[in-house]
C-alpha cells in the first residue's frame, strides 16, 4: 500500500508538471522527504502530511483515502489481517474483558486508551492512531453495515477510562446504541465469576462467505484463529458469554446505572432469574439463528 500511495503522487505530481523540490516547497517538506514518499523508503506518511499532499496536488480525498491502509502495515502481520477481515465482516461478535471496543469508542474515551503503554513519538501520532479507529466506525453506518453484538465485563463499565466526564460520554454512547438495531450490548456482571476468557478479549467474526474468524487478544499481544475446529470452540465459548450475561435490556439498565452513579439501588437479577430469562429467551426464539451471527447450541444451558 505504501508503494501504490507512492505511486499516486509521482503520477500526481508528474501530471501537476512540478518537480520534487517545488512539491516539497508547497508542502513544507523537504524534496528529499517528496522522494521517500514516491519510492515508499523511510517513514511512512503522517495524516497532516498526507492531507497537505493531497490539497497540494488537488487529488480530491484520494490520498487521504488510501492514507488508513498505508497506515496499518505499521502493525504486526496479525493485526493487520484482523482489520482487514474485520472491515468485511457480516457480523462481528466481541467480549471485551477491559475496554470498550474500538467499534463503540467516543474520540475521548480511544485517545485516552490508546495513549497508554505505547511508545508514540509525538502527539501528532496518537491523532493518526485516533482517527484511524474512528475510521474504521464509519463501517457501522454503511449499507453494507455488520451486525455488531458485544459483551462487556463489568469491568469495563467501573473503570473511569480517562476521567468522569470522558467515560460518562462513553456510557452515553453505549446507551445510545438502543437506537442502532444492528448493535446489541450485553454486560456480564461480575457475580458470574470465572470464565473461559478471563484475562483477555475474545471476537468472532462471520464473513460474506459464512465461514468465521476467531481473535484473542491480550495486554501486549494478539492471535488470529482461522482453524475451523478452533473457531467452532471459541465460537461456543462466545454463546456461552452471552448466555451468561444480563439480558440486552437490563444490560442497558447496569449501564444506565453506573453511569448516574447509584448503582446500589439497581435491581441486577439473581442467577436462577438470569437463568429463566434466558431459557425463556431461547423459547421464545423457536431455534432461529441468533441475532449477530450468533448460533444456538440445543440442549446448552447457561453456566450456573
Amino acid at each position: 500500500m505504501a508503494a501504490l500511495f507512492g505511486a499516486r503522487v509521482r503520477r500526481l505530481r508528474t501530471a501537476a508538471g512540478l518537480t520534487q523540490a517545488e512539491f516539497g516547497e508547497r508542502t513544507h517538506v523537504v524534496s528529499t522527504r517528496i522522494t521517500q514518499i514516491e519510492r515508499a523508503s523511510g517513514a511512512k506518511p503522517t495524516l497532516e502530511l498526507a492531507r497537505a499532499l493531497d490539497v497540494a496536488l488537488g487529488a480530491d480525498g484520494l490520498l487521504v483515502d488510501l492514507w488508513p491502509y498505508v497506515y496499518r502495515e505499521a502493525f504486526p502481520d496479525w493485526s493487520r489481517r484482523f482489520m482487514e477481515c474485520s472491515a468485511r465482516a457480516v457480523a462481528i461478535r466481541e467480549y471485551a474483558a477491559h475496554v470498550v471496543p474500538g467499534l463503540l469508542q467516543t474520540k475521548a474515551y480511544a485517545r485516552a486508551v490508546l495513549s497508554v503503554g505505547r511508545t508514540l513519538g509525538s502527539k501528532e501520532q496518537l491523532e493518526e492512531r485516533v482517527a484511524l479507529r474512528m475510521g474504521r466506525q464509519e463501517r457501522l453506518g454503511a449499507p453494507d453495515r455488520p451486525e455488531l453484538w458485544v459483551v462487556l465485563d463489568e469491568a469495563v463499565l467501573r473503570r473511569p477510562v480517562g476521567g468522569r466526564a470522558v467515560m460518562r460520554e462513553q456510557l452515553a454512547r453505549l446507551l445510545g446504541t438502543t437506537e442502532e438495531p444492528h448493535i446489541t450490548v450485553q454486560v456480564l456482571p461480575f457475580d458470574q465469576g470465572e470464565h473461559e476468557v478471563m484475562g483477555g478479549s475474545l471476537t468472532v467474526l462471520t464473513m460474506p462467505d459464512g465461514s468465521e474468524i476467531a481473535y484473542t487478544e491480550g495486554v501486549h499481544y494478539g492471535q488470529l484463529i482461522e482453524d475451523p475446529d478452533e473457531v467452532r470452540y471459541f465460537a461456543l465459548t462466545y454463546d456461552r458469554l452471552r448466555a451468561a450475561a444480563l439480558p440486552p435490556l437490563m444490560s442497558l439498565d447496569m449501564i444506565r446505572s453506573v453511569m448516574e452513579d447509584n448503582h446500589r439501588e439497581a435491581k441486577v437479577p439473581s442467577r436462577s432469574e438470569r437463568r429463566r430469562l434466558a431459557q425463556e429467551q431461547l423459547q421464545q426464539s423457536g431455534g432461529r439463528q441468533l441475532r449477530g451471527g450468533g448460533r444456538r447450541v440445543p440442549g446448552r444451558r447457561p453456566r450456573p
